[in-house]
């Protein structure tokens, strides 16, 4: 029954994109859109769904995933449009994939570790570009990534071939000595005139952050998630501390430091009281 409902749902969902995009009874913006203009709403989407996942409210979950599933109908109408592909050959080209890639499920292929199968992933993906040795081991990442995920997924490519560190004490040895040269690059006076001085800081701050995506990577944690998880729980202290300026009748840019420090220390009291 519940397969049948979900058969249903997914018709009702091609067939109401259908009919937005009509030519005469059509919703006027969806009959305007094209790849170019849906593709930013894509990734809007996409990060909506992580920050639900980040903040765990999980009965905003189905809308936001039914939010992302709607741009998938929407790119396979506007193909099918174009008469290039339909929404079933998206299904088709997953559905292969997602075999093809593990053989270890879907065939008798065995792996004697999590690590041999990233490996074998990655040799099937590599198979599938085609690349036969023909391309350097960091061909091929994805060009619309965030720049954490570009690293972390330039580190894996490196790793696969055995460029990487040991141990995360190793890491962390490499992040104190990274935080160490952007300090002299911060300190450093006689580094030139202000734009060179801040190309060099800029430079070692990438550094650092490559090296605390490296660590996040030897952790088994995503850089990403990690970051959006430390901005929502800046973003809920520094609301307490508003509520606690407000109650003292009192506005933030009236307070100097040491006052707001002082409320920020209080606000992370209340909110693990809470």
């Amino acid at each position: 029954m519940a397969k049948a409902k979900q058969q249903t749902r997914l018709d009702d969902l091609l067939e109401i994109m259908v009919k937005l995009r009509d030519p005469v009874h059509g919703c006027p913006w969806d009959q305007q859109q094209t790849f170019a203009t849906i593709s930013p709403y894509t990734i809007e989407e996409a990060h909506e769904v992580a920050d639900v996942i980040a903040r765990e409210a999980w009965s905003e979950l189905p809308g936001e995933l039914g939010d992302l599933l709607f741009q998938v109908a929407f790119y396979a109408r506007l193909a099918e449009e174009n008469g290039w592909f339909d929404f079933a050959d998206v299904l088709e080209a997953i559905c292969s994939k997602m075999v093809r890639r593990h053989p270890h499920v879907f065939a008798d292929k065995r792996y004697a570790n999590v690590a041999e199968q990233t490996r074998a992933w990655e040799q099937i993906k590599s198979d599938e570009r085609g690349d036969h040795g023909r391309q350097g081991v960091l061909d091929g990442i994805g060009r619309g990534l965030s720049a954490f995920r570009t690293a972390e997924k330039l580190q894996k490519r490196a790793a696969g071939v055995g460029f990487d560190w040991p141990d995360v004490r190793d890491v962390l040895d490499k992040l104190d000595e990274e935080i160490a040269e952007l300090k002299v690059a911060i300190h450093d006076t006689a580094a030139g005139d202000n734009e060179t001085r801040r190309a060099q800081i800029e430079d070692e701050l990438g550094d650092v952050l490559f090296c605390a995506v490296n660590l996040a990577r030897h952790l088994e944690l995503g850089a990403d998630h990690a970051l959006r998880k430390a901005n929502l729980k800046f973003a809920r202290r520094f609301r307490q501390v508003e509520a606690l300026a407000s109650a003292t009748k009192n506005t933030l840019e009236e307070m100097d430091l040491a006052a707001m420090e002082a409320l920020w220390q209080r606000a992370k009291t209340v909110l693990r009281e809470q």
